[in-house]
């Protein structure tokens, strides 16, 4: 099919007319250009029919044409749901329209509509909760009959990953307001993000018509534009979304397949409004669409959206969508303006006047009628209105193939909202503010009110100008920003919801939802704008309630009898527009900290991995020999001494008269009582009774802990420690040295032989350094704290030395075990010589509900003390029985495929429980591993069933733990 609609140019600024493509729509072959969207595309081909409604499966098309609802949505070959207005066509791409059932155009559940009052709002609370188990038998063909898009089990995942981008200023929104801001602030010097949703810059300026003539906007887009372009310090992204806004001016935006984590010290928020539709009889019929989207579908993709058109005017943008449309070759038969009288003052209002175009004031659009396919405008009865919502008992009926609605803006609030600001509404006005902005926020534009395209510029310099007197870049700001006249009216019909007899006028487009929907909901009892939204599920569709929030809430208001003011709107969460799980799975990318030994493991061959932000040796030897490389540094661990890099755990300094008592209270353990000289196993529970992160606390002198955390926990450990004192408010000083410190642990039979060659000022024999001893002293010149601790089951030493010591340490140790056989040994060995000990990683081997009695760690809570965190919780947890067990297992058949971390544990074809490490044994020659089983099944003795790599089904014996050396005689050596 050719482009047979398609508008001359300058008409078209999105498409490349020297560029034709061919794509498919259900299986039927049209031809559109580069840069059209697949709605663009069948738009200029004569096809207006998208697809069907969730819920009555009634014909949509475009409403918007900027992806801000659901009535487009198609299936793309790798992406269910997808919006056809934003889904770039491209040579050999192949869509389906969804939720059809036979065809597109002749649905065989288009009948449903007439049903509707058997299908009230909740009719499935009320309908399928007894008897018991309906609901699950009915659910699946009401799943099947409003089925949205397919999962594509055979897509290939692609690549996704994650950066970090900082700077002064950050701007959401190119459109004039966000262009202007940014020139501003580059030209205080600020360092400026400018980022849009959109492939064009320029906003609102690529479409809106702000003059008679209809070229003032490309004229200042162009000149603004420009502008940005000669800025060297202003980094635009295009097709970037800001999907979320966080604490502290921190933005995710997605581009492409990344996802980019935004820290600024000021953001600029100038994000536009959105443009609401009317409420009446058939407003969903295909050719009923915004005037926005009219004007984008001509501006930017040079597609006449109809050949007779009525424009339904609250505001006077409807007069300039209706100029558009003259100027297009369309027919505009009528202008039906909401309003008593139209401000003939208005430039737009008197051109259309003069184009002989008929104005009828005080009317709406009651009905809108389909055509004789019944899947099109066909045409629209008008009625003069006669009160709030109501009208006269006849009008008018005209016929038009499109019908656009001018009615009224909501400001993009959203991601402000995420952030804390308070969306108001004034009921006399019908205008929206947003207040109670996030720090270092600043809004401009037409989400602060401003309308005007001068107001506009204006407001964003101002917005600019406050941004970089907070940055110490400028002076504050002052005066306000004036609109003129003609523009400063209300851009919000009043009440533009005007319900019918037969029903059929939808707020919410997504959920098939009407107007006595919404009204019912609050007579079943749930008044309160959030539970009409959960019970009617309005807003909880694709789009959000981008555009069914405003009327929702005036309906719930209305049936209520409070103001829109009281009611409120429904709370705005991320992220603002779907994204992928690939996004949020996505490779990140970590800061490159590396330990002060770092290069010496890079010497010795050592292949490095991540760990939390630190790279650390996996192991040592080439990638092809990595099984062998790691057996071999476990057995010489075991039979000689070894050489670990552990600087990059954490550690804490708790100094001060109330140290025992705070660490007393923030581990589980007891210290009160911790003998000076000693270390104490130190385990954090959170207020739930759940394990986050474990370490050794060693009391160097009354008054000073030096306590240790997991390497990937230690912010969040300090965080806590923190946050409690801050309560508490003991008489302590807390500070986080773990990068002041580097550290190693030695570890094997000869590793005190390997001390005594290095250390004379330190009795290392085991009656005067007992296992968690901790001893200050001397090593070959280098002061450090030593501890005597056995993560790996043998006998082992921990020494920290200040972290500029780090090469010099690892030097004199390697070189003094030479004749003991000393050798690196990497994190995977470590691994596995802790599995072989039974210890637990915190974050692998538990989750965010495991309790100490979970992993068996009941003996590393204190039952005598009277308070710590988490303690209470775990009392509780104390009278309940055990759901599951961390239990040790072994494999005996070495020929089975080897089970990975989540592998499941199973009864039959019921999950019971997972494995959370598994690994091979050099010491006990077979697998071995830890998972988490029912009570039941933790004993010793008891089978357990694993569903390993390949659907292989492994059976593995549980064991008591651990699995190797359960006397710690290995750790008593004294050689």
């Amino acid at each position: 099919m050719s482009n047979h609609q398609r508008l001359p140019a300058p008409y078209g600024t999105a498409i490349d007319r020297q560029q034709e493509i061919s794509f498919e729509f259900d299986g039927q072959s049209y031809q559109g250009y580069e840069g059209d969207t697949v709605a663009s595309a069948l738009a200029a081909n004569g096809k207006t029919l998208l697809s069907r409604s969730f819920k009555y499966h009634r014909p949509r098309g475009v409403l918007t044409m900027a992806g801000q609802d659901a009535n487009t949505l198609v299936q793309a070959p790798e992406n269910g749901n997808a919006l056809a207005d934003c889904l770039p066509i491209h040579s050999g791409l192949s869509v389906y329209s969804q939720n059809t059932w036979g065809s597109l155009e002749k649905d065989r559940f288009r009948f449903l509509g007439l049903v509707s009052k058997f299908l009230p709002v909740g009719f499935y609370y009320k309908a399928f909760f007894k008897p018991r188990g309906m609901w699950e038998k009915w659910a699946p063909f009401f799943r099947h009959i409003t089925g949205l898009g397919r999962i594509d089990e055979s897509h290939q995942p692609e690549y996704h990953d994650k950066q970090y981008l900082f700077f002064d200023v950050v701007i959401v929104g190119a459109g004039p307001a966000g262009m202007q801001a940014a020139i501003q602030a580059a030209r205080g010097g600020a360092e400026v993000l400018l980022l849009d949703e959109n492939a064009q810059l320029g906003g609102s300026l690529n479409y809106a018509r702000l003059d008679p003539e209809g070229r003032k906007a490309k004229r200042l887009s162009d000149e603004i534009r420009g502008e940005v372009q000669s800025q060297s310090t202003i980094r635009v992204m295009r097709n970037a979304l800001c999907n979320g806004y966080f604490a502290d001016n921190w933005l995710a935006v997605v581009q492409g397949n990344r996802l980019y984590k935004v820290r600024a010290a000021q953001v600029l928020m100038c994000v536009g409004a959105m443009e609401q539709p009317a409420v009446f009889h058939n407003n969903d019929l295909p050719g009923v669409m915004l005037s926005s989207a009219a004007l984008r579908m001509m501006r930017q993709y040079a597609v006449a959206p109809g050949r007779d058109a009525i424009v339904l005017a609250g505001n006077n943008d409807g007069y300039a969508c209706a100029m558009e449309l003259l100027d297009a070759g369309v027919n505009v038969s009528a202008v039906v303006d909401l309003r008593e009288r139209a401000n003939l003052k208005y430039p737009l209002l008197k051109s259309v006047l003069d184009r002989n175009v008929r104005v009828i004031t005080g009317h709406t659009v009651y009905s809108a009628k389909p055509g004789k396919n019944r899947n099109h405008l066909g045409s629209v009865e008008v009625r003069q209105i006669t009160g709030k919502g109501q009208c006269a008992y006849s009008g008018e009926t005209i016929p038009c193939d499109l019908l656009c609605m001018a009615v009224g803006y909501v400001p993009t609030y959203q991601l402000l909202c995420q952030g804390g600001a308070q969306l108001s509404y004034d009921d006399e006005l019908a205008l929206f503010t947003l207040s109670n902005l996030p720090a270092n926020v600043q809004i401009a534009g037409s989400v602060n009110g401003v309308w005007s395209v001068d107001a506009v510029l204006m407001d964003a310099k101002r917005a600019a100008d406050t941004a970089l007197h907070a940055l110490g870049m400028g002076d504050l700001p002052s005066g306000h920003v004036a609109s003129d006249d003609a523009e400063s009216e209300a851009v919000n019909a009043s009440w533009p919801i005007f319900p019918h007899p037969l029903g059929k006028e939808f707020v919410d487009f997504d959920e098939d939802l009407q107007i006595a929907d919404i009204v019912n909901a609050t007579r079943d009892g749930f008044e309160h704008i959030q539970l009409v939204k959960r019970y009617s599920t309005c807003g909880m569709g694709p789009s959000q309630g981008r555009h069914s929030a405003l009327a929702a809430a005036r309906l719930v208001a209305e049936a209520t009898d409070k103001t829109v003011a009281e009611t409120g709107v429904t709370t705005a969460r991320p992220p603002f527009a779907r994204e992928t799980i690939a996004h949020n799975a996505g490779r990140s990318f970590y800061p490159a900290r590396r330990s002060n030994m770092h290069y010496r493991h890079i010497e010795q061959g050592a292949q490095m991995m991540h760990a939390g932000d630190w790279y650390r040796p996996a192991y040592y030897g080439a990638p092809e020999q990595r099984d062998v490389c790691i057996n071999a540094e476990v057995d010489n661990v075991r039979a000689n001494v070894g050489l670990v890099d552990v600087s990059t755990l954490g550690g804490m300094e708790v100094r001060g008269p109330d140290a025992a008592e705070f660490l007393n209270r923030f581990y589980t353990f007891g210290f009160l009582k911790q003998p000076v000289g000693r270390a104490r196993y130190a385990l954090l529970t959170n207020e739930a009774g759940v394990v986050i992160d474990d370490g050794v606390a060693c009391r160097l002198t009354e008054h000073h802990y030096y306590v240790t955390a997991t390497t990937g926990g230690v912010g969040r450990v300090y965080q806590q420690m923190l946050k409690w004192n801050a309560q508490w408010r003991l008489d302590v000083d807390i500070a986080n040295v773990t990068t002041a410190w580097c550290g190693v642990n030695l570890a094997g039979p000869a590793s005190r032989k390997v001390l005594n060659a290095l250390c004379d000022d330190v009795d290392l024999n085991a009656e005067n350094f007992p296992y968690m001893g901790v001893r200050e002293g001397t090593l070959a010149g280098i002061k450090c704290r030593l501890l005597r601790v056995g993560f790996v089951g043998e006998l082992g030493f921990e020494i920290h030395a200040p972290q500029q010591c780090g090469e010099a340490l690892w030097d004199a140790l390697m070189n003094a075990g030479a004749q003991f056989g000393i050798k690196p040994f990497g994190i995977e060995a470590q691994r596995i010589l802790r599995l072989e000990k039974g210890h637990i990683i915190i974050g692998q081997d538990t989750d965010a509900m495991s309790n100490p009695m979970e992993v068996q760690m009941a003996w590393a809570v204190s039952t005598t003390k009277p308070f710590f965190v988490g303690g209470r919780t775990i009392e509780e947890l104390n009278k309940a029985p055990l759901n599951r067990v961390l239990a040790g297992f072994v494999i005996e058949d070495n020929s089975a495929p080897v089970p990975k971390e989540s592998h499941l544990v199973l009864d039959g074809e019921q999950m019971i429980g997972r494995v959370t490490s598994c690994n091979y044994s050099p010491t006990l020659g077979k697998p071995i591993g830890l998972a988490y089983v029912p009570p039941a099944l933790a004993r010793a003795g008891k089978t357990l069933c694993i569903k390993s790599s390949g659907g292989v089904l492994v059976d593995a014996q549980v064991v008591e733990l651990p699995f190797y050396d359960p006397e710690s005689a290995r750790q008593e050596v004294n050689e």
